[in-house]
């Protein structure tokens, strides 16, 4: 054999190698199929999932729909950079902080997808696209002030402009005081 077809046949190994070891990281509850152009179609629609489970990193095509998924942490994709195309939806998502992570991811890598994602609770959300939902909506996730907070800061402002009032009624009496003329 000559060495340019030793380096070939070297070279489809190492690609069927990799491909195999792809698939051999499918997650069990799906099945995951090798793509021609490397990286896994991993097809987990319709297995009653609650959770994502351990996905491959060389995962490009993911099916995530019709499970019981509600949410997805934060990063959760992140290990996937090949990741192209991602279906999540009916699934019964609950739309609050912990949604935040699939709205951005979506938003910066398949924004049409935003439109099949619709949420099953809470009442404020309940049937809407996640794409239609406010930071509001969504929920506090961290940056609303707290209720006493809040309050003591408005009493606190509330003194301030009364401190700020008087002093400038001793400001105007005083100033009056000195530039009326003596007799």
């Amino acid at each position: 054999m000559s060495a340019g077809k030793t380096l070939l046949v070297l070279v489809l190994l190492l690609l069927l190698r990799g491909s195999a070891a792809g698939a051999s990281d499918c997650p069990a509850p799906c099945s995951c199929q090798p793509l021609d152009t490397m990286g896994l179609w991993v097809d987990c629609a319709g297995r009653g999932l609650s959770a994502l489970p351990a996905l491959p990193a060389h995962t490009r095509h993911l099916l995530l729909a019709n499970n019981s998924l509600r949410a997805v942490p934060a990063g959760a994709l992140d290990h996937l950079p090949q990741l192209q195309t991602l279906d999540v939806a009916r699934n019964p998502w609950h739309c609050d902080c912990g949604l935040t992570y699939l709205r951005l991811w979506l938003e910066d890598r398949a924004p049409e997808a935003l439109r099949h994602v619709r949420c099953a609770s809470p009442a404020l959300a309940a049937a809407r696209p996640l794409g239609q939902l406010t930071g509001y909506e969504l929920g506090s996730c961290g940056w609303r002030l707290r209720e006493d907070g809040a309050w003591r800061r408005l009493w606190v402002d509330v003194a301030l402009l009364a401190v700020a009032a008087l002093a400038l009624a001793l400001l105007a009496a005083l100033l009056c005081a000195v530039s009326e003329p003596r007799r």
